[in-house]
């Protein structure tokens, strides 16, 4: 292990948010869900696509026999790895797989076709810009909200709108689209906050399982980046869509690994663009 990002997951498991997944589980509780690193064996069963003393990337169920990333070794399926990307150094390729594969279901739930519209809330966080990034990048009109600082970022990452953010965030994306957008992404955990931006019949994808009711038929469709952990070919598309400038791999701060509680606090004060990484090299 060289390095693990730190995710609002990991805080969660250390406050008890997570006490229903770990029923039937006995300590230690290991955090992260984001690893990068060297490998150093391979067991038996696993694919000829890896080889040991290969830089890689992993997801890494926490709820898993071996425990999550905050470690020197982890052990995972190696359908849960995929090359590192060539030109990231373990920090930024550690913040890669949790965030986009997030993303990326949320953006499949809503499954909005090519030339429409998507709105995304927190679009200048980690899982929010790369929405807005994949969602370029299938073709379709992205609707993002940002605060003043974050504007040029968002509209970097090649949001068509800009609007600010904040607690009228849902009239602002009306006003440019007044039926509603088909489809939204609410990276800011705004729930039902959210619902008026999203046309009558429309999906809006949820990150912290809140599964609605929301009103007008609107579809509530929450996202488990777990259900995904094996999902080889889909963390390699990633992976190449980093490599190819798709997806930007941005860097918080790198922390020494004993310093992960001054990370957790850092990460719920809030105000970081890109994640907090944990160095185990």
């Amino acid at each position: 292990m060289h390095a693990a990002a730190v995710n609002p997951t990991d805080v969660m498991l250390r406050t008890g948010a997570h006490a229903v997944r770990m029923t039937g589980r006995r300590p230690p509780f290991v955090p992260g869900m984001d690893a990068a690193g060297v490998i150093d064996q391979l067991g038996p069963g696993s694919d000829g696509r890896l080889a040991a003393g290969q830089r890689v990337v992993a997801m890494v169920l926490f709820t898993g026999p071996h425990g999550g990333a905050y470690a020197e070794q982890v052990v995972v399926p190696a359908a849960s790895v995929v090359p590192a990307p060539e030109s990231a150094d373990f920090p930024a390729a550690s913040t890669l797989l949790m965030n986009a594969m997030t993303a990326r279901l949320a953006l499949d739930a809503l499954a909005v076709p090519r030339g429409g519209t998507v709105a995304v809330t927190g679009a200048a966080g980690a899982v929010g810009g790369y929405a807005v990034e994949l969602a370029k990048a299938d073709g379709l009109t992205v609707i993002a909200d940002a605060a003043g600082p974050d504007v040029e970022v968002v509209r970097g990452f090649g949001a068509d709108h800009v609007v600010e953010r904040g607690a009228d965030v849902a009239a602002r994306i009306r006003a440019l689209v007044p039926g509603g957008v088909p489809g939204l992404v609410d990276g800011s955990l705004q729930t039902t906050g959210a619902v008026p931006a999203v046309a009558d019949g429309g999906a809006m994808a949820e990150l912290r399982g809140w599964s609605g009711p929301a009103e007008r038929g609107v579809r509530v469709r929450p996202v488990m980046v777990s259900d995904s952990i094996a999902d080889t070919a889909g963390l390699d598309r990633l992976r190449r869509q980093a490599e190819d400038g798709t997806l930007t791999l941005r860097v918080a701060e790198v922390l020494p690994a004993e310093e992960a509680a001054k990370a957790h606090r850092m990460l719920e004060a809030g105000g970081l663009r890109g994640r907090l990484v944990l160095d185990f090299s």
